[in-house]
């Protein structure tokens, strides 16, 4: 059985139809992409999922499916006098309810995202982007999860740091064969990391392997007709 199955999924916001008939499931150990311009319902899919917006249709979950989430965007204020082992405790130490459960120790977390035990001691503040961002997987992954939801894995850190990132999360995925569905405004990413692509503007575009269905027509339908777009075989 697909670890998640969406079945004609539609979500509203006072009554503005933000997402209407969605469809696509999802195996253990693939990497699903989410592509579609800005205030697509890329996010809100994510929320609907989470149970955190109230939808129409189905979403089918496995079984003892445990979930790890890393929002786009954080609200932690930098100069926050609490150190990463303070930060990962919160996640560790919570109640385990529904669908979210506690599980890695502060130093097994981080040495989950290859990070030294000497960041244990450093405070939120002190981290780059890059680091901090793999504090925030090793949030999200300290609780065993079978799904990873990614909302823009690199929209905060710099070029030099953005495949460091993909292929973490890439190396998380082999070792714990965990399912992936990450949104992703870069076509190289989707092509490089996705066995899947889901395109969304507010309906669903296209579904399925990224080199098939990422034609310039499709992305030109995704996008607006007025940019040009051309297909690019990866390896």
């Amino acid at each position: 059985m697909p670890i998640l199955e969406v079945k004609n999924l539609k979500a509203a916001y006072e009554k503005q139809v933000v997402l209407d008939n969605i469809s696509f499931s999802l195996e253990r150990g693939e990497t699903l992409a989410v592509i579609g311009p800005n205030g697509s319902g890329k996010t809100t899919l994510f929320r609907a999922i989470l149970g955190a917006v109230g939808y129409e249709g189905d979403i089918k979950i496995s079984d003892g499916t445990r979930i790890g989430y890393v929002p786009q965007k954080i609200d932690l204020e930098r100069d926050l006098p609490i150190t990463v082992k303070e930060f990962l405790v919160l996640r560790s130490s919570a109640a385990p309810s529904g669908r979210w459960q506690a599980g890695h120790s502060p130093e097994e977390a981080l040495k989950a995202v290859d990070l030294t035990p000497i960041f244990l001691n450093k405070r939120i503040g002190e981290l780059s982007a890059g680091e901090l961002q793999r504090v925030l997987i090793a949030w999200a992954v300290s609780g065993h999860p079978d799904l990873l939801l990614f909302d823009e894995p690199t929209a905060s850190v710099d070029v030099a740091g953005q495949r460091t990132v993909y292929e973490l999360l890439h190396k998380l995925q082999d070792e714990h064969n965990l399912a992936l569905i990450l949104i992703s405004h870069d076509l190289t990413v989707v092509y490089r990391y996705a066995n899947k692509v889901l395109c969304l503007n507010r309906e669903q575009i296209c579904f399925g392997i990224p080199n098939e269905v990422l034609t310039p027509a499709e992305l030109a339908k995704l996008y607006g007709g007025d940019r040009k777009f051309y297909h690019h075989v990866h390896a």
